[in-house]
């Protein structure tokens, strides 16, 4: 047993099964249950406890639909789901930088127990590394309406989340061997675009120095989108698009509620962009807290004292594609429709094709979606961080695999077993093409000495955009490389097309 002091009381956790030099503590409470009184309100501190408590397990997520391998899930009834978990060597000597991970799940599902966050790897280069769990679906990002008398229920509930964990951390983390002023706030998916929104939030200012944002996704709401969108769930929900008539509708219910909403447009090919990938929720901008979307902050600057360093897949899609999380094209009619339904040009789709002639409609869809949403999304967040004096450094993960006659792309959270060390657990095999060989375990092994190097020294070993010595994009593969690839070539129709925001 591990034995740590914190501010509301003592907890004690285990020896991580992967490396007896870890200590691992699961599910200390880094807010107030987000339930009750507290439902729809900002974080509110935990109560304290007396005496130690137990932190071997992980805690309750939060309320969603998801069940994913290997990970808790969430029952009615669970209510302290405001927790985190820490890994840390926890050693005598100098105070470590610390990696606080939040998971990705389109702001509807995850949570900081899956297999692939176990952070032994991780603290093993030198780090203390945090997991957490934060508000998710409506309870975290839906709007809610404040009638007169009313008092106004802020919106980003899951964001406010995060900055309460961040400011845990800056107020504990020195008794688990961590410094608290060399926090590195990290995530991917809709994780990374939570980074990136804490980038432009006055809230979480001074909260970390540095920031890995893998994947970030093209994805906050508007206040009329967020607005239309709380309507939508309330009359599947079966109550009144009100404070009062959402209050009255139980977790389970909203959560059932959404997942109809998301169904419908799923189901409706003549429903817009929401059709092809029906994420309904995302972060708000244009609101008190996030008062403009990441990319518009970042090119003003506001967050150019924070390190950032960015990532992305090559074929994001293909997972979506691969899991049936996202609609099929088979027609150039379909092709057409699509981008018209985002925005984009014709002219691009004709670039894509002659860049891959060879490609299929739906090869075509799923490269130019992966990069709207993903790619140029994440390379323009590096590249606006820079031009406004930030230091920022980009990468580009392209492992692929032959996997029993079908490749494994580089797709979608793909890099993430890689960086976290976890691809030994079967749970992340599907994402890998089957178990790790010797040259996987040689790139987990350099992504995670960057990401380590990278905390402790806002270095992750190359060039960052805009130096002397010239831009420079880290490609991760099997075999070491970095400089320029034929990825390179896909960034040139933005430039002419323009990168459409798309509200959720």
């Amino acid at each position: 047993m591990s034995v740590f002091t914190t501010k509301a009381g003592a907890v004690a956790g285990r020896r991580s099964a992967r490396d007896p030099g870890i200590a691992v503590l699961r599910g200390i409470p880094y807010a107030a249950p987000p339930f009750g009184a507290d439902r729809f309100r900002a974080p509110r501190p935990a109560a304290p406890w007396d005496g130690i408590r137990d932190c071997s397990v992980f805690g309750a997520v939060a309320p969603q639909s998801a069940e994913l391998p290997g990970s808790p899930v969430w029952y009615p009834g669970d209510e302290d789901v405001l927790n985190l978990n820490i890994w840390t060597p926890a050693g005598e000597g100098e105070a470590l930088p610390v990696l606080v991970w939040i998971h990705g799940g389109a702001f509807v599902f995850g949570s900081s127990a899956q297999p692939d966050f176990d952070g032994t790897f991780l603290a093993g280069h030198g780090l203390v590394v945090v997991t957490l769990n934060h508000r998710l679906g409506f309870e975290g990002f839906g709007h809610v309406p404040a009638a007169d008398g009313e008092t106004a229920c802020p919106d980003n509930r899951g964001l406010l989340d995060q900055i309460a964990a961040l400011r845990w951390v800056r107020d504990n983390i020195a008794s688990f061997g961590g410094d608290p002023g060399r926090v590195t706030v990290a995530g991917q998916s809709s994780g990374a675009t939570s980074v990136a929104c804490l980038m432009a939030m006055d809230e979480a200012r001074g909260l970390f120095r540095r920031a890995i944002a893998h994947s970030a996704v093209n994805a906050c709401a508007t206040p009329e989108s967020a607005a239309r969108t709380t309507a939508e769930v309330a009359a599947a929900a079966g109550v009144p698009a009100t404070c009062a008539g959402l209050v009255s509708a139980s977790p389970k219910t909203l959560v059932e509620a959404s997942d109809r909403v998301a169904e419908s447009y799923r189901l409706d090919p003549g429903s817009g962009h929401r059709h092809y990938d029906p994420a309904i929720y995302g972060p708000v901008a244009g609101v008190a807290g996030l008062p403009a979307d990441p990319l518009t902050a970042c090119a003003a600057g506001t967050s150019r004292e924070v390190d950032l360093m960015v990532c992305h897949t090559t074929e994001e899609y293909w997972l979506l594609d691969a899991v049936g999380g996202c609609a099929k094209i088979t027609t150039e009619r379909q092709l057409t429709a699509f981008a018209s339904d985002h925005r984009l040009p014709r002219s691009l789709l004709d670039d894509y094709r002659a860049l891959m002639p060879e490609a299929s409609a739906n090869e075509i869809y799923l490269a130019v979606y992966g990069d709207l949403m993903f790619g140029e999304y994440s390379s323009r967040f590096a590249e606006s961080h820079a031009r406004a004096g930030g230091r920022a450094h980009l990468a580009r993960f392209v492992r692929r695999r032959d996997g029993g006659g079908q490749p494994v792309r580089a797709w979608h959270c793909a890099d993430i077993p890689f960086a976290f060390g976890t691809v030994v657990d079967e749970n992340t095999h599907f994402l890998m093409g089957g178990p790790p060989g010797a040259a996987d375990h040689e790139l987990s092994g350099r992504m995670a000495h960057a990401w380590a190097s990278f905390a402790a020294t806002g270095d992750p070993g190359w060039q960052r955009i805009g130096s002397v010595a010239g831009d420079v994009v880290r490609i991760w593969d099997t075999s070491p490389e970095s400089g320029r690839t034929r990825w390179d070539a896909f960034r040139a129709p933005w430039r002419a097309a323009g990168l459409p925001l798309l509200a959720p």
